[in-house]
């Protein structure tokens, strides 16, 4: 047997009193984007092994058992915790939500990024195998996801992105070198939920937010712009409606239950990565 197959002497599995939970679950990195979703549908934290490092959410009233909700997750390890835990209990499509650093002029803050693929350069992934230079999300997710942001009227961005585990050693060097092999951003988990999703044979896409920009071999945070965090807002929303299946599949308009300011029509159109 190839050892690289083999399973590790710890394994991930659902315990005595841990609930069984709906198939599609989103993950969501940002802290106050899982407590705002998590409100917004009711949801209450449950008890489980892994509570001390991640919550999970299960809604309650007219969303019961339509999804799971779980984070805040941040790097690599964490997240690769968080979705084998996830899988255990029953998840098997993977929706991600989170944030990352421009490496295009053409990825603004406060734009919308679908990842089309993922260049790993964090530790945690090359531990599943399979894995090689690119790693890739669910094609049917990702037209799912592409189809819901054009229905609601989103512009968005689509094309690699660079997962480090190290944001203090994204050197000048390392964004050019990624800058050429086309990644649109850089940020920490999704190589390794990608790499997870296909060594466990579930689906996973994520949607990102553009939340600082890095092209120009400089840093421009745009953690306190009003126009990221209204964005992200509306973005995590949107994608929350997808999973749960709202809109026309519920007899009801997405926006009823969005923020007070509404949607908004986001800059730029929905292309490919450039």
């Amino acid at each position: 047997m190839d050892q690289s197959l083999q399973e590790g002497i710890i394994r991930p599995h659902r315990g005595q009193g841990e609930p069984i939970i709906p198939a599609d679950v989103l993950m969501v990195m940002p802290p106050f984007e899982l407590r705002h979703l998590a409100g917004r549908i009711s949801a209450e934290p449950v008890a489980f092994a892994d509570s001390d490092l991640y919550r999970l959410y299960l809604p309650k009233e007219r969303f019961r058992g339509t999804c799971a909700l779980s984070g805040p997750f941040l790097g690599a390890p964490h997240a690769v915790m968080g979705i084998e835990k996830l899988i255990a209990l029953g998840a098997r499509r993977i929706w991600a939500f989170g944030w990352c650093g421009s490496l295009s002029p053409n990825a603004r803050i406060g734009d919308l990024l679908i990842p089309a693929c993922a260049y790993p350069e964090e530790g945690t992934s090359r531990h599943y195998p399979g894995v090689g230079e690119e790693l890739i999300p669910d094609t049917e997710l990702v037209e799912r996801l592409e189809k819901g942001l054009e229905g609601a009227g989103f512009g968005y961005r689509k094309g690699a992105v660079w997962t480090t585990d190290a944001p203090y050693r994204e050197t000048p060097e390392k964004i050019r070198h990624f800058q050429e092999r086309g990644a649109l951003a850089v940020e920490m988990e999704i190589s390794a939920l990608m790499a997870v999703s296909l060594f466990r044979g579930v689906r996973m896409c994520a949607l990102l937010v553009v939340s600082d920009e890095l092209f120009e071999y400089r840093w421009r945070p745009g953690f306190r712009d009003p126009l990221l965090k209204k964005r992200s807002r509306v973005a995590a929303e949107t994608l929350l409606d997808l999973v749960i299946g709202t809109g026309e599949e519920r007899g009801r308009s997405p926006s009823e239950s969005r923020s007070k300011d509404g949607p908004e029509r986001f800059s730029g159109e929905a292309v490919g990565g450039e």
